[in-house]
């Protein structure tokens, strides 16, 4: 996909990733801040039901993950470092769980736009699990999208509009903190 500008503007090539880590609210709130990331949208994929609600993916029988589609600017930012966040964010190693959330909507995974994001991804996670980053394995899926849906409008920068929230508050905040200490390098100016 390409932005529309002006003849005199040159213009930028965008690519899009989709990640499930968890309550996508936690997960937007920190790449709205990563420099060269253009957009970020909530919403569901890899399920079977056509438009689901909320309330239909909190029911876990969907089989749709909670997640963002993040449009970045690969001048700016890798799809390495998208993922390195990533894994940096979340525990990849819970299978349909992060802390207290706990279904399916919430597994840890990577939904792929092409085979060279798959790619990417499968390298990046057998090269943490060489490493033996995490004390457990990595349960984080690897997929092609599929019937991905935005979430309400309601969902979308649910952080920057709640922050007051009791899990914004105590779940999201400290997770955007922890961001910033160890990523102040990848930080929007501002963020």
């Amino acid at each position: 996909m390409q932005d529309t500008q002006t003849s005199d503007t040159p213009v930028t090539a965008t690519e899009t990733l989709v990640l499930g880590g968890g309550c996508f609210w936690c997960t937007e709130a920190i790449f709205t801040r990563v420099r060269g990331v253009i957009d970020v949208e909530n919403g569901y994929s890899n399920g079977h039901v056509k438009q689901p609600s909320y309330e239909d993916v909190c029911t876990g029988d969907t089989g749709h993950a909670e997640v963002v589609r993040v449009v970045y600017d690969p001048a700016e930012i890798s799809l390495q470092q998208l993922l390195g966040i990533f894994f940096s964010i979340h525990d990849p190693t819970t299978l349909n769980r992060q802390g207290n959330d706990v279904g399916p909507q919430y597994r840890s995974g990577i939904y792929t736009r092409s085979a060279e994001q798959a790619r990417v991804a499968r390298e990046m996670i057998a090269d943490l699990e060489q490493g033996r980053i995490f004390s457990s394995p990595i349960v984080t899926e690897v997929q092609p999208l599929s019937n991905y849906w935005p979430a309400e409008d309601y969902h979308q920068d649910y952080f920057e509009h709640h922050p007051e929230q009791s899990y914004c508050a105590f779940v999201v905040g400290p997770k955007v903190e922890k961001f910033r200490k160890h990523f102040v390098e990848l930080l929007k100016p501002g963020a």
